[in-house]
């Protein structure tokens, strides 16, 4: 099964601890450091939505694309309940990104590039620079290779409300990727668990690989940041801009 189907609905279960209003915060303080107008935003990888809108409810006007239909899905019910302004949601992969015009700004959050291959990586920069206006800001953040290879043999068990996650961690040094695999156990009728699995993949990608890639590609000031959430040894964010 691929990743976020069977997951998709405890998704934002699993993710309560997750810090979204601090990175709405974050990306708030980059538009003001770069001045200009940043009203039109693309959310990258947008998931089930929970950063789109929040930022919609910043006031800003809001595409929201991901790869997965389950996490889309989601978002839309979420946006539905919410009511009031709601993202335009798209299901493209980042490599496959084709938007009808340009964004202010574009963000990417929670590693989730960490999940796209290198030479989609360098495909997603090159869509982005059609995409984001000359000026424009891009920002993400990564996971870094020293995590990953760290994840390496690891385990993990997560239990919410009717389900239990089982989490398996396996580094390929040749592919340079942690793959790991999540059994998820749903309680169903009688008592009974009924289980469904998928496989992640994330990518180590180095940052003076990736500055390289965005610099090709069109970007310029490409920055690591250390005050984005939860940086760190584990996380790195990046910021940049679309050249003129």
């Amino acid at each position: 099964m691929s990743a976020y189907e069977a997951l998709a609905p405890w998704y934002d279960a699993f993710t309560r601890d997750v810090p979204y209003e601090a990175y709405a915060d974050f990306y708030e303080k980059l538009f003001r450091e770069r001045g200009g107008q940043f009203r039109l935003l693309l959310d990258l990888c947008c998931g089930t939505g929970t950063l789109a809108l929040i930022m919609a409810g910043r006031g800003y006007d809001m595409i929201a694309a991901d790869a997965s239909e389950e996490m889309l899905m989601e978002a839309r019910e979420k946006a539905w309940a919410r009511g009031g302004d709601c993202p335009l949601f798209i299901c493209q992969r980042a490599g496959g990104l084709d938007l009808y015009g340009t964004v202010d700004a574009a963000y990417s959050s929670l590693d989730s590039l960490s999940y796209v291959p290198f030479e989609e990586l360098e495909e997603c920069f090159a869509r982005l620079r059609n995409f984001i206006r000359p000026g424009g800001l891009f920002t993400f953040d990564l996971r870094t290779p020293e995590f990953l290879r760290g994840m390496d043999s690891s385990a993990s068990v997560d239990e919410t409300d009717g389900v239990l996650c089982l989490w398996r961690g396996r580094y390929d040094a040749g592919a340079g990727a942690l793959r790991y695999g999540m059994d998820i156990f749903e309680r169903v009728e009688g008592g009974l668990y009924e289980r469904s699995n998928e496989e992640h993949t994330e990518y180590a990608h180095e940052f003076g690989a990736v500055k390289a890639a965005l610099e090709r590609h069109g970007f310029t000031d490409v920055r690591a940041r250390p005050d984005g959430p939860m940086a760190g040894r584990d996380r790195i964010h990046i910021e940049c801009v679309r050249g003129e």
